[in-house]
């Protein structure tokens, strides 16, 4: 994670958007007024999507439940 202020963001803001895009990173900018963290959108778009799923019970369950048959196939295995 990589951290600045604002002055050096806005100082280098297409370059903190291109090196947060190509590593993956997050970057945090840090102001008098508080913080913000700058993701790449595909990123973001993931992580938004993690919550969904883990805020619908139906779906939580379905990954619980396909994670224990994993879990007993690789031990069926061992």
């Amino acid at each position: 994670m990589n951290t600045m202020t604002l002055l050096e963001a806005s100082g280098n803001l297409a370059k903190v958007i291109e090196s947060t895009i190509n590593n993956s990173d997050e970057t945090v900018i840090v102001s008098k007024n508080g913080s913000v963290v700058m993701v790449d959108q595909n990123y973001w778009e993931e992580i938004q999507e993690t919550l969904r799923l883990l805020s619908d019970k139906q779906s939580l369950t379905a990954l619980i439940e396909g994670h224990k048959k994993r879990e007993d196939s690789c031990n069926y295995f061992q």
